[in-house]
């Protein structure tokens, strides 16, 4: 059996979700209250009827105000606009609360630290919902890159979900493509090839964005990001070359509800012992550093 299968011997974290939008119904509220390492308590959002809408198949509680949120739970979920989670994820960590958290972590980076010193200070557990990374076949890929002794590596994520749909939201509109995917593809290539210590951007992240990473070890690799084309599926790829055969992930061919269950049992986990994991709020900084760097501010 695999870690997220074994049986889970802990009370379930009591988390409580903010925001009511299309990813919080479609993943935060339905995965957090599948259980058993979690239970969804309540909802908060600025919009009550969609909060007792997310909340309602789920016999969770809705909260009137924000802080009512915090009294029901031990940990809070955030899928809302970055800036919004920039500011409540400083109070929740105030208030002693875990966090599950969206990249990126904030719209930019001072706000990213402020709220890394906020769960520093509170010494909280954290934790980033980087999707593919909880997928067990990105896991057997980035396994498998720790053998390849790459030199250079070119990425591809690009989709249509800019130009309407339920993902067409404002912030996503106004930033692009960097601050949405761009955390994916950095984090991956980062892991599969070493420490990006340097990026540069080049491009319009409302339309099309290259990006040219510096790895520690003299790797360079290429990611190309849009949310502004139109391709019948969205894809998402990566090629890292070097004296071996070349290794390829196709991110397109995953099946997401493989990681759902994993990443509940890992922020579960985390909670329970108090111990956060690789992907907690310092990797959502590094990458909103790099990011940061690719807009030359």
């Amino acid at each position: 059996m695999t870690g997220a299968s074994l049986p889970w011997t802990h009370p379930p974290v009591k988390v409580g979700l903010v925001g009511a939008g299309p990813w919080a119904r479609a993943v935060h509220a339905r995965v957090l209250a599948a259980g058993p390492e979690t239970q969804l308590t309540a909802v908060w959002a600025r919009r009550s009827e969609a909060a007792r809408e997310t909340a309602a198949p789920y016999g969770a509680e809705v909260a009137e105000r924000f802080e009512d949120l915090l009294d029901t739970c031990e940990a809070v979920a955030f899928a809302v606009p970055p800036s919004i989670q920039a500011e409540l994820a400083c109070r929740a960590a105030e208030a002693g609360k875990a966090l599950l958290l969206e990249k990126p972590l904030a719209l930019d980076l001072p706000s990213a630290q402020r709220l890394v010193d906020a769960v520093d200070a509170a010494g909280v557990v954290s934790q980033l919902v980087l999707t593919s990374r909880y997928n067990p076949a990105t896991r057997q890929f980035l396994a498998a890159a720790q053998s390849v002794d790459a030199v250079g590596a070119r990425a591809c994520m690009v989709t249509g979900a800019f130009l309407g749909g339920e993902f067409a939201t404002p912030w996503r509109l106004e930033h692009g493509a960097l601050l949405d995917l761009g955390p994916h593809v950095l984090d991956l290539l980062d892991a599969a090839m070493g420490p990006i210590v340097r990026v540069r951007g080049t491009g319009d992240p409302r339309r099309w964005i290259e990006l040219t990473c510096e790895h520690a070890s003299g790797a360079v690799s290429q990611a190309s990001l849009s949310g502004s084309v139109n391709v019948e599926q969205g894809i998402t790829r990566i090629e890292l070359f070097g004296p071996q055969p070349e290794l390829v992930y196709d991110g397109a061919a995953l099946d997401h509800e493989e990681s759902w269950p994993v990443l509940r049992r890992e922020f579960a986990t985390n909670v329970r012992t108090g111990k956060p994991g690789e992907l907690d709020v310092h990797r959502g900084l590094h990458l909103q550093t790099l990011m940061a760097q690719a807009l030359g501010t």
